[in-house]
């Protein structure tokens, strides 16, 4: 049976190699604070940043005096959480009640030089603004994910993305610029254009869904095209779950034999952590540029360190539209141990876990879409696969279909559904369908889909 994936390369070390310097930090002097002295950073950025919203942004401000708070009343961390917190369905509701951009807008239209909008599927997108002074803050934080990668002047960044309203990989381009790294945008071509273009160009790092860097390697082998041709070293990626996912990580480092390192953020948050070169399992927090708390999503307390819980967050840099105390949805792990890398920023254990919303209980098993894909993907044989659950004569069921690479005996759709039934103790029904029968994504991928009683009336 032939094997869908090559080597997994040796781990590329930070230092100088003769032609190339390494740049293990992207601002040393605030990566490597001792932790007090980062609690008194976020506190003064906290403080000036609600003194510059106070009567200026009317959202906060409408939102802080229905609360009976003023920003001299804030004056330690601790304080943070007198602070009323943010819900996105809030940002929503005021773009319509106050259209069409709200009143999260700190400062004059004309003052404001982007505009990106998110990328949900469902609903209507947020409209997020961005002042040249954010937007350079955005390349800062961006500048953090690429030198965690080990990116410098001396690399050439390849964009597997088609800029439009969502930002994307908008910002990388601006991290680049801040590193001196050659930028090379990779929209308005198709796969086999974009695999053509980094072999020529010399591409040394990849910015894409981790759906995307499988596609790619994908359409490769399709083509007979040899991806040891591009001299990749890393992949940075972003957008859904994948590269915190262990087997489909090693499945992207295994195709492009360069090292996979994962990336957070959000279009109305900010590129807030990212994943060092020590790989610690897990992604560090850009601290300098957010204050992160970690809530149980049902009582709204703080958890204890280790203990999964809903990420609420604060960006310190983005005064023209801010989020403070963000309910962002997404699940972590506080890691506050120090890192081999040298870095005093805290990590999320595992990266981001999955939403909180993502869980769905099928015959009493609590069922996570990024576990499934970490069975799925550890099998080398499938290309892509789709999970359905919905219920049938009162019973859940979970169909899972399966898209095998080229040349992949099918009996191993059975050794599948043996490993499903074996780790999520409940036996799914797996199919295998055609080759190119199942989409494929270069933005986020949808693979999981749950089909509730008043979806099928």
């Amino acid at each position: 049976m032939r094997r869908c994936a090559p080597r997994l390369p040796e781990p590329f070390p930070f230092i100088d190699t003769g032609n190339t310097t390494i740049m293990p930090f992207f601002d040393q002097a605030t990566e490597t604070m001792p932790r007090d002295r980062l609690a008194e950073l976020q506190v003064a950025k906290l403080r000036a940043m609600s003194q510059e919203l106070w009567r200026r942004n009317r959202f906060y401000t409408r939102k802080w005096q229905e609360a009976g708070i003023e920003p001299g009343d804030i004056k330690t961390l601790d304080d943070l959480r007198h602070l009323p917190l943010t819900r996105k369905s809030e940002l929503m509701d005021d773009q319509a009640a106050e259209a069409p951009f709200g009143t999260n807008l700190t400062y004059p239209l004309d003052a404001y030089v982007r505009m990106h909008q998110t990328s949900g599927t469902t609903g209507v997108p947020l409209k997020v603004f961005d002042t040249d002074a954010s937007w350079d803050w955005w390349g800062r934080c961006w500048g953090h994910v690429l030198a965690g990668a080990g990116v410098t002047a001396s690399d050439r960044v390849f964009l597997a993305f088609a800029f439009g309203p969502f930002i994307g990989f908008w910002a990388a381009v601006e991290g680049a610029r801040k590193i001196g790294a050659v930028m090379i945008p990779g929209g308005g071509r198709d796969s086999q254009q974009r695999l053509e273009l980094m072999k020529e160009a010399g591409a040394t790092t990849l910015c894409c869904t981790p759906t995307y860097a499988l596609r790619l390697a994908e359409v490769g082998r399709e083509i007979g095209f040899d991806l040891g041709r591009i001299p990749m070293r890393a992949t940075i990626h972003a957008g859904e779950p994948g590269a915190n996912v262990p087997a489909t990580k090693r499945r992207i480092e295994e195709s492009w034999s360069a090292h996979c390192f994962d990336h957070a953020g959000a279009s109305e948050v900010g590129a807030h952590s990212f994943e060092c070169s020590e790989q610690p399992g897990g992604t560090h927090l850009i601290e300098s540029e957010y204050i992160v708390e970690v809530l149980d999503p049902e009582t709204g307390a703080p958890v204890g360190e280790g203990e999964r819980g809903e990420m609420v967050i604060t960006n310190l840099g983005r005064w023209g539209f801010p989020v403070i105390r963000y309910k962002t949805g997404d699940v972590v792990r506080i890691d506050s141990r120090p890192c081999a890398c040298g870095r005093s920023f805290l990590r999320f254990a595992g990266g981001i876990l999955g939403r909180a919303d993502d869980m769905v209980t099928v015959r009493g098993v609590n069922v996570f879409p990024a576990g499934v894909e970490n069975i799925l993907r550890k099998f080398t044989e499938v290309d892509e696969f789709r999970v359905t659950v919905h219920k049938e004569r009162q019973m859940d069921e979970m169909d899972v279909e399966i898209e095998l690479c080229e040349g992949a005996h099918p009996d191993v759709v059975h050794a599948i559904a043996d490993k499903l039934d074996t780790l999520l103790a409940f036996r799914p029904r797996v199919h295998l369908v055609a080759r190119n029968a199942l989409p494929r994504f270069e933005m986020k991928a949808k693979r999981f889909f749950v089909r509730r009683d008043d979806d099928m009336a």
